[in-house]
């Protein structure tokens, strides 16, 4: 396999790591009702797409956007956690705003 390169925000470069995605998205699902193997499923999708793009360089942003979406179809919860951060809220309104879009 081609190794992926992610491009973060700060316009710096890393390795795409697997193991990385998966704690991220398992602190988002705790004391929820998703399981591992759930987690598990969505980061083999979410590389699945990736690699399956045409370019090895993918922005972390696409990635925030995939987790993001999976895990809204998956837990409303798991989802505003995720959100929460990687959406970087800054205050309450932000946060209401994306719980009334849910509703």
């Amino acid at each position: 396999m081609v190794p992926l390169t992610v491009l973060k925000k700060n316009g710096s470069r890393e390795a795409f790591d697997r193991e990385k995605l998966l704690r991220g998205i398992f602190k988002s699902v705790e004391k929820t009702t998703v399981g591992h193997e759930q987690v598990t499923m969505i980061v083999d999708e979410i590389e699945r797409e990736l690699r399956s793009a045409n370019s090895v360089e993918i922005e972390s942003r696409k990635i925030g956007d995939l987790v993001a979406r999976k895990l809204k179809q998956l837990d409303k919860v798991a989802y505003i956690r995720f959100a929460s951060v990687f959406k970087r809220f800054v205050d309450v309104e932000e946060f209401e705003k994306e719980l009334h879009k849910l509703l």
